[in-house]
């Protein structure tokens, strides 16, 4: 198993371009299955969760061509349906958290979906229960085998409803809304998540001639199609990138620039950080972080503690609170972290202690980060990633800690950033990756 050793303390500098959305690649991929045409997508991201899930489609009979660095075209036309039964699709599929969004696209024109009980990041509980609840409404019969812990939903034919989803989740609403496009009638979705990556799927069904309306709100109506065709798709770039850029430059010191992040897609990514103190500028569609000795915690209008929150969207993204948690250990001020979605995610927190940080975990969903103003810096350690983003944050750690750290399970990391190592070295990082 490979991993990273760093030594940190080094200010950097230079320009950073943000991949492409991981979290949207996984959705714009699985929905190529809609149609016997060719899609073409762009800015791919060259991540393992996103490289799996075209391996995953390549087995299951799609013909996929890579025609650029990161784009590829996709063509479901002679999908292999019995593929679903076969053992090495319960194991392909059970490796790999994104592949429970292939179901939708496979009922919808199949009229069958199986999934074994997906696998990624060990942050807590990861209930699917939206996305059946979901199918069945629109008519699908849902089987459970709790023996080998495999999925499965089939319908001879969808039909359009009315649903209220007990839960907006973003991959939950991504997958009922790929299996209404082609339903009969009309399916009204409230409570929808309303992300931008659910939006950018909305839009690339509608030019595949879907007709989706409410995008962009929880309000979703969905009048069903015969067919869909070929389309092109340009992903957006990874906002979970461009906060974790800005959380680099704050920890190191450092002058970066975040090239083309697609600032209207952002939402309050930058005001939450800029409450921590963080200068930035915005410079067209580029951020512009100045290099600062010190940053301050905001508080709130009556001077209590400000306290940082996950929340669905329009809300603050639960995968940068790591970034957000590990930054305020080095500022002026104190924060309260509160996340809300997952029971296991700040447990990383312990090696964060480890480094010298002044950290009060106050239960497996809130954290107090007493900042420490650089007053003292963090020291080195070796530690294993645990999930995607506890991995960067870490990773962040470790950079701007006195001497050398090791960081082990770099697989969680590579699961969700491209080339995270070089890309850091061309900015003057140490970090040598080894086997």
């Amino acid at each position: 198993m490979a991993i990273f050793e760093i030594n940190g303390g080094k200010k950097l500098k230079g320009e950073l371009i943000p991949q492409g959305a991981k979290n949207e690649a996984l959705q714009i991929i699985s929905a190529v299955l809609l149609t016997p045409e060719k899609v073409t997508i762009s800015n791919i991201p060259d991540i393992v969760d996103v490289n799996k899930l075209i391996d995953l489609l390549c087995e299951l009979g799609v013909k996929v061509e890579k025609t650029g660095t990161e784009e590829y075209t996709f063509q479901a036309d002679q999908v292999n349906v019995d593929y679903l039964n076969s053992e090495a699709f319960r194991k392909k599929g059970g490796g790999l958290r994104g592949s429970v969004m292939i179901i939708g696209p496979m009922l919808s024109r199949f009229g069958k979906g199986y999934i074994s009980k997906p696998g990624g990041d060990k942050i807590g509980r990861r209930r699917l229960d939206t996305h059946f609840i979901g199918f069945q409404a629109l008519g699908a019969k849902f089987i459970y085998d709790s023996q080998s812990e495999f999925y499965k939903v089939e319908a001879q034919n969808l039909k359009g409803c009315y649903m209220l989803l007990d839960e907006a989740s973003v991959t939950g609403t991504a997958n009922i809304v790929m299996a209404a496009v082609m339903a009969k009638g009309t399916t009204t979705i409230y409570n929808a998540a309303c992300e931008p990556y659910l939006q950018q799927l909305c839009r690339m069904l509608n030019s595949m001639g879907a007709k989706i309306t409410g995008v962009g709100s929880n309000l979703l109506t969905i009048e069903g199609v015969e067919y869909l065709t070929g389309c092109k798709h340009r992903l957006l770039p990874d906002m979970i990138e461009v906060g974790s850029f800005i959380g680099l430059a704050a920890m190191t010191q450092s002058e970066i620039t975040i090239k083309n992040v697609g600032y209207e897609h952002l939402g309050i990514i930058p005001q939450t950080f800029a409450r921590l103190g963080i200068a930035m500028e915005r410079r067209g569609d580029d951020i512009f972080i100045p290099s600062q000795e010190v940053y301050e915690i905001d508080t709130f209008i009556d001077g209590s503690i400000l306290t940082i929150s996950d929340a669905i969207w329009p809300g603050f993204t639960p995968d940068l609170l790591s970034i957000i948690l590990v930054v305020a250990t080095q500022a002026r001020g104190s924060v309260l972290i509160h996340q809300k979605m997952f029971e296991s995610r700040l447990f990383f927190v312990d090696k964060l202690i480890d480094m010298g940080a002044q950290i009060i975990l106050c239960d497996p969903h809130r954290a107090t980060i007493i900042g420490l103003g650089r007053k003292q810096k963090l020291r080195a350690i070796s530690m294993a990633s645990p999930d995607i983003r506890a991995g960067v944050a870490l990773l962040i750690a470790a950079l701007s800690a006195e001497g050398k750290s090791t960081i082990f399970n770099i697989n969680q990391i590579d699961r969700g950033y491209q080339h995270i190592d070089t890309r850091l070295q061309a900015l003057g990082a140490d970090i040598v990756r080894k086997p």
